[in-house]
């Protein structure tokens, strides 16, 4: 964990910028995810990330520009999308607003690509031999729709990466036994991610991103999950489960220095 310090509304703001040990030994990467900052200097969204909630955009963008800035970046060298819960993952060479899809590929250096996220499973990746990052967002329909898999294809057809190459970041989530889904959810994943108790279901879908990573063929040692629950976690992370309409979002950043 690292710190990001900066004034908000006259008052100095420390908040924990999430680091991967795994993702860390690789000096040519950088990558971080946020939490929150004490509500009563940011209210109602805690250091909101998200232009798609009914926050303020001109504190968002400031918001943002904070977070970019402990990277040594700035918005004009960041790639965003608007995550609609699909399987669309593209590939992206510039930064700015490259329209709705939910995951990002790149190779290009000094290229920030970001995930939002606020209890769904956000998953980077890098290709450490050929150097490519990707960054995944894997909600329960995304999930459903398998879009984690449509990432690492596409990694392998068009950058040749190999299974053996990846290493991967599960960030914080939303954990099990907080995730209750109806029936209707439930049925649609295998039984084995799923405790029932009574008429109610909790569904595992980090668990479910982890199996499809095993099983494209990365080992288990080059994938690091965070055992962070959004969820129970509420004066350090965003979750919709549990703010509703007045949760922010996190965002997850990866770039490749040039």
């Amino acid at each position: 964990m690292h710190l990001l310090n900066y004034s908000l509304n006259n008052k100095s703001v420390l908040m924990v910028v999430l680091k991967s040990s795994l993702l860390e030994k690789f000096p040519e990467l950088s990558f971080g995810f946020s939490t929150l900052v004490e509500k009563e200097l940011s209210p109602p969204y805690n250091f909101n990330l998200s232009l798609s909630v009914d926050d303020d955009s001109s504190r968002v963008k400031n918001n943002r520009e904070k977070f970019y800035n402990y990277f040594g970046l700035q918005t004009s060298d960041v790639a965003t999308q608007l995550q609609v819960h699909g399987n669309r993952v593209q590939i992206v060479s510039t930064a700015g607003d490259k329209g709705e899809s939910d995951g990002m590929i790149t190779n290009k250096k000094n290229l920030g690509i970001v995930i939002s996220s606020a209890d769904c499973p956000a998953i980077f990746i890098y290709d450490a031999k050929n150097r490519i990052i990707s960054g995944t967002h894997s909600g329960w329909q995304g999930t459903r729709k398998k879009i984690l898999l449509e990432t690492l294809t596409l990694m392998k057809s068009n950058f040749n990466s190999v299974a053996s190459n990846l290493f991967a970041y599960i960030s914080p989530s939303i954990c099990q036994l907080s995730y209750e889904v109806g029936a209707e959810v439930a049925t649609q994943f295998p039984k084995k991610y799923l405790v029932n108790k009574r008429v109610s279901f909790f569904l595992d879908l980090t668990q479910i991103n982890y199996d499809f990573m095993t099983e494209f063929g990365i080992p288990k040692n080059n994938i690091q999950k965070s055992e962070l629950c959004s969820y129970s976690m509420k004066n350090f992370l965003h979750s919709y489960r549990r703010g509703g309409l007045h949760s922010g979002r996190a965002l997850g950043l990866i770039f490749l220095k040039g």
